[in-house]
């Protein structure tokens, strides 16, 4: 396995979906990020302070407002949301085939905003603690966790990244490493994922609802087909169960209310850990 340098420096991942998923002109980007944080108004939970955010990662178009929601927690108070320092950043693979978990080889991720820092040293400690591995094919075209660096970049611009892919995996190593997180206290931990995908819009809201229950309750049982990013999701079910936390919705919606018809559509949720 390779291991992660601190001496390896200034390997940019290049951002792969700008233009696609998400506006590529930077001026143009910040308006649409500062107009969805804008728009979304959290007065029944402002004053948490959240231990990780589940947000989707979507094109702006159909989940932006849904992520937004997640993250406007962060804008309501600046000062507040200083304190995270890091994040670690975990998502689905949807391109390369992974079981277990990638680092990537990057020392910076780059955005049209501007590059945000991958902590190196976070991730070979990572390395040392739990079987985590160095994938540059699974980030390089991975787009689940490059749609939420805008939002961050814009929110925390000095924090630095822990971005790992989660592949197959049992739940139980996911929530050791999410639970080691916490531990730092400078860490705020973000889940990137969809939940439905492809079902009428009756279906899929049915579908979402049963699995924003299990997202309530914590329970760790959720599969794939409820939503992509399942493995890192019950992960992070189990390590707030574990620590007796607790889970609430900021949003839930799909493509249908967004942006696309409702013959097959994509569901979106937005959840806050405290």
């Amino acid at each position: 396995m390779n291991k992660i340098t601190v001496n390896e420096m200034n390997h940019v991942r290049p951002a792969a979906v700008a233009g696609l998923f998400y506006p590529g002109q930077p001026e143009i980007l910040r308006s649409r990020v500062t107009r969805l944080l804008d728009e979304q108004h959290q007065e029944q939970h402002r004053r948490l302070i959240p231990s990780a955010l589940v947000v989707p990662h979507a094109g702006y178009d159909y989940s932006g407002g849904v992520a937004a929601s997640g993250y406007s927690l962060l804008a309501s108070d600046p000062d507040r949301a200083r304190r995270w320092r890091r994040i670690l950043l975990l998502g689905p693979n949807h391109r390369v085939p992974l079981r277990g978990i990638a680092a990537p080889k990057a020392d910076l991720f780059a955005t049209p905003l501007g590059s945000m820092a991958v902590d190196q040293t976070g991730l070979a400690e990572l390395q040392q603690r739990f079987d985590v591995q160095v994938r540059e094919d699974v980030h390089a075209l991975e787009h689940c966790l490059e749609v939420q660096l805008p939002f961050l970049h814009e929110l925390l611009p000095s924090a630095k990244l822990l971005p790992l892919v989660v592949g197959q995996e049992r739940p139980e190593p996911v929530a050791d490493l999410i639970e080691w997180a916490w531990d730092q206290k400078d860490i705020l931990v973000v889940i990137s994922t969809d939940l439905s995908h492809y079902h009428s819009y009756d279906e899929a809201c049915r579908i979402d609802a049963d699995t924003e229950h299990a997202i309530l309750a914590l329970r760790s049982d959720i599969v794939p087909e409820q939503a992509c990013g399942a493995h890192a999701l019950n992960g992070l079910l189990l390590a707030a169960h574990r620590r007796c936390l607790s889970a609430a919705r900021l949003a839930l919606c799909n493509s249908g209310d967004t942006a696309a018809p409702r013959d097959q559509v994509v569901g979106y949720g937005s959840y806050v850990i405290f």
